[in-house]
């Protein structure tokens, strides 16, 4: 082999290393902030579930005959508290937020409650905490499509493969979560 061809393989195994290792580290970066993002919802999620308890105590003091309201709330709590997967928080989240709809359409029947300065505290508290949530699902899908566009783009496909890179779901509502809860009052 002559020196000039020895020199171009050593120049092409240079840009590929080089490649390989900003790659790499892209592919690292973008990882990390997917699951900084994913760590935004996941305390999100476990305010909007803290506060939860405290909302449905201050509810139930105001109203005797709602139990399936409060069972049906407590349910979707420890779904969300249980939910592992991205996908998994997305149907608990939804299911959660019909069964908050339900608790929201039971305190109509009650103008003392809405007076109340507990209650309204706990409220403002959950709006903050779902405008929170809201701002970290777009957070969360606009960095996973960052990572995924990476993981599936030429060159960085070939490194993704070689390093273990993979895609990562977007949070996406259940889609119970569009239906609007049905509350009867005539029980």
């Amino acid at each position: 082999m002559n020196k000039k061809l020895k020199t171009t393989i050593a120049a092409v195994v240079v840009v590929l290393l080089l490649a390989g290792v900003f790659s790499y580290n892209s592919l690292v970066g973008k990882s990390q902030i997917v699951t900084e993002k994913a760590a935004s919802i996941d305390t999100q999620l476990q305010r909007r579930s803290d506060l939860i308890p405290n909302l449905v105590k201050s509810v139930k003091g105001y109203t005797k005959h709602e139990e399936a309201v409060f069972a049906r709330v407590d349910e979707a709590r420890e779904k969300l508290l249980q939910a592992k997967s991205m996908p998994e928080k997305a149907q608990a989240d939804g299911e959660i937020k019909q069964a908050l709809g339900s608790l929201l359409a039971v305190v109509e029947n009650y103008p003392q409650l809405k007076s109340d300065k507990l209650f309204t505290q706990l409220m403002d508290e959950l709006a903050g905490t779902e405008n929170r949530l809201a701002y970290a699902r777009d957070e969360y899908n606009k960095a996973a499509r960052s990572n995924n566009m990476s993981v599936q783009t030429f060159p960085n496909m070939i490194f993704a493969k070689i390093f273990g890179f993979k895609t990562v779901q977007y949070y996406q509502a259940d889609k119970q979560a569009a239906q609007t809860p049905q509350v009867d009052f005539s029980k």
